[in-house]
């Protein structure tokens, strides 16, 4: 059975952007054939290994999607496409929900009418809101903006549809990952690679409040190995995990790890505050119960590795995002961005 599974044809959605281009690195090495689906808006071309068939769409175009399943006989759907940024997401609403909720039911529909056998679904911890720490699977989801209530309705959907349809599902709940080809020069989510772009740059770091703010970061081959091997562990079908890293620290102490990552004095400029869960990290009993834990990289390692990076592709440019929908009570510095 896990040979067969090895070599099969497998769908990655976002898979040249950041976690899914690591993921499909992954899936290859397991042998899977790999089609990647990725509309380029965060993610970008070099990201994709030359391993996998390239395919630049949308999941929004629901006849794209509906001729790549009808083409390749998916049995395998990776499905990581997403636009991330959680405190954006109350100002682009609609935005949100097209690309983060109905994007996500067409691969649905497509997954259920051509039989896939198991749909993986990256989720987020946003999921959870401001709950009692470290999160744990078991809480009763209350997500506090737009994203993560994109997020929990597909988590629903991929319930229903397994009650409903028998489409088996894996949901992943990463948190706060960073590490090579993280788009460093997206403003709006991003918080290590905002950094490191801002000191190559020649700017002080920038933190939202008074950067007591707290998060478990977590390093990319601390869940890619994860999320693509899922697909092989029984035990794992329609279950729902947290993945990340059990260490946390504030933003201010991350500031610093950064700084002493990329080798330059740490100069932080403190902004207003803007509205996001002040405490979030969790508990991964259960990953590790299921997966082993696998190889962990400490924060400072991992800082590190992406700071090498970074500096072999040097400084990106922040693009402004064009299609705010609300602009009340926005941050002052992505209003004058």
């Amino acid at each position: 059975m896990t040979a067969s599974k090895a070599r099969s044809r497998v769908l990655v959605t976002g898979g040249a952007g950041f976690i899914g281009s690591h993921v499909t690195d992954d899936l290859l090495g397991m042998g899977c054939k790999v089609v990647v689906l990725d509309d380029l808006s965060g993610g970008f071309r070099e990201n994709v290994n030359p391993g996998a068939h390239f395919i630049q769409g949308s999941v929004n175009d629901e006849p794209l999607v509906n001729a790549l399943f009808d083409k390749y006989g998916f049995e395998y759907v990776f499905h990581l496409a997403a636009y991330a940024a959680e405190g954006l997401s109350h100002f682009i609403k609609r935005f949100n929900y097209e690309n983060n909720l109905i994007g996500s039911v067409n691969l649905i529909n497509a997954s259920v009418n051509h039989d896939v056998k198991c749909f993986v679904f990256t989720s987020s911890i946003a999921v959870y809101g401001t709950q009692q720490l470290p999160m744990t699977e078991n809480m009763t989801p209350a997500p506090e903006d737009s994203y993560g209530i994109a997020k929990l309705a597909v988590e629903q959907e991929l319930k229903i549809c397994k009650e409903t349809f028998n489409l088996n599902y894996i949901i992943f709940r990463p948190h706060n990952v960073y590490g090579e080809r993280q788009n460093i020069g997206d403003m709006y989510r991003n918080v290590i690679g905002i950094f490191m772009n801002q000191i190559m740059q020649g700017q002080p770091i920038t933190v939202f409040g008074d950067g007591e703010q707290t998060r478990a970061f977590t390093y990319i081959k601390n869940v890619s190995p994860i999320i693509a091997k899922s697909i092989l562990v029984e035990e794992a079908y329609n279950q729902t995990f947290n993945v990340g890293a059990d260490e946390h620290c504030a933003v201010n102490e991350l500031a610093r790890h950064v700084c002493e990552a990329m080798d330059v004095r740490c100069k932080i400029k403190h902004l207003g505050e803007r509205k996001e869960v002040k405490h979030a990290y969790c508990s991964h009993k259960k990953v590790q119960a299921v997966f082993g834990n696998g190889t962990v990289y400490p924060l400072e390692e991992g800082l590190k590795r992406m700071a090498d990076w970074a500096k072999s592709v040097g400084s990106r440019r922040s693009k402004k995002f064009d299609r705010i929908e609300v602009r009340r009570y926005m941050p002052k510095s992505w209003l004058e961005a």
